[in-house]
């Protein structure tokens, strides 16, 4: 596979960066992961958005634009062979002294990464709660940072198994996330998901759904939840931009409707309407989706 540094097609075998890079010295870097479909990478806008103000935290300046960034993507593509793809978009933050520094960063290091991913399948999963808690964010907010060693210790808790996901609890017994998603449950036909002052990532496709249940007419809170609250649920799903909208099939040993959940169903629908055209949740158009009255 061929992916872009920097502006540069090169084969993966053939990429370097330096060993002076403070991503790789002291984690200052961030990145998004998003799909392509048939050519179209699927709410790009806000991903763009999002690393643009992750970049601001950490005081690294980006030097690309968002024209720039789609044109390589493009390239990767072309090289590739590739309609349908995985991309991880990275900006870390370029070579520094050794030490740590407060000036800004004026040269970062842009790598996009691709590999195919084939047409989307909707896949149930069976969710399980961590004994390990969620950390608390290193700033005001959880950044998808190269920060990734909570995460992987969930990881080998549950083990291997792509079926199952787990999700984290806070220290004080809040609902957070899963390993690599989102959490959302209906109960009574309300749907409920974490508060990001849980410490939660502010997933693009969590606020994609947000916003799709609200021209839905379907309510939705967001709060401070107990592990109770979750497991009483009549239907429950995760969602990340590579995986979509994913059905739980069994929570804690409990069976729940998965794929068949009402509501579950309903989002999954209009996300595939959604995902070969939109560019930014901002540009959900009520005459695309049929509200209920």
């Amino acid at each position: 596979m061929y992916i872009c540094i920097n502006g540069r097609v090169l084969k993966e075998e053939e990429a370097k960066i330096s060993p002076f890079d403070h991503g790789f010295m002291y984690g200052l870097g961030v990145f998004e992961t998003f799909r392509v479909y048939n050519g179209h990478p699927f709410l790009f806008d806000d991903h763009f958005d999002r690393l643009q103000s992750s970049l601001a935290a950490l005081n690294i300046k980006l030097n690309v634009n968002k024209a720039s960034v789609l044109h390589d993507i493009n390239e990767l593509l072309k090289v590739n062979q590739l309609k349908d793809a995985y991309v991880r978009l990275n900006v870390s933050a370029g070579d520094n002294a050794v030490g740590l520094t407060v000036e800004k960063y004026e040269n970062p290091n842009v790598i996009i990464y691709m590999k195919p991913i084939g047409q989307p399948a909707q896949v149930e999963k069976n969710a399980v709660i961590l004994q390990i808690r969620r950390n608390t964010p290193e700033g005001p907010l959880r950044l998808k940072s190269h920060h990734y060693l909570n995460n992987i210790l969930a990881k080998r808790e549950v083990g291997p198994d792509p079926s199952v996901e787990g999700i984290f609890l806070t220290d004080q017994g809040h609902v957070a996330e899963g390993i690599v998603s989102n959490v959302f449950w209906v109960k009574d036909g309300k749907v409920f998901t974490p508060s990001l002052s849980t410490g939660i990532l502010n997933g693009i496709t969590r606020q994609f759904i947000i916003e799709l249940l609200a021209f839905l007419n379907i309510k939705v809170e967001v709060g401070h939840f107990t592990k109770e609250h979750l497991l009483d649920c009549d239907e429950a799903f995760v969602t990340n931009s590579i995986q979509e909208v994913v059905p739980v099939k069994k929570l804690e040993g409990k069976s729940l409707p998965g794929a068949a959940g009402e509501i579950t169903d309903k989002l999954h629908s209009y996300y595939v309407i959604q995902r070969n055209r939109l560019w930014s949740r901002k540009n959900i158009q009520v005459s695309e989706v049929e509200v209920d009255k």
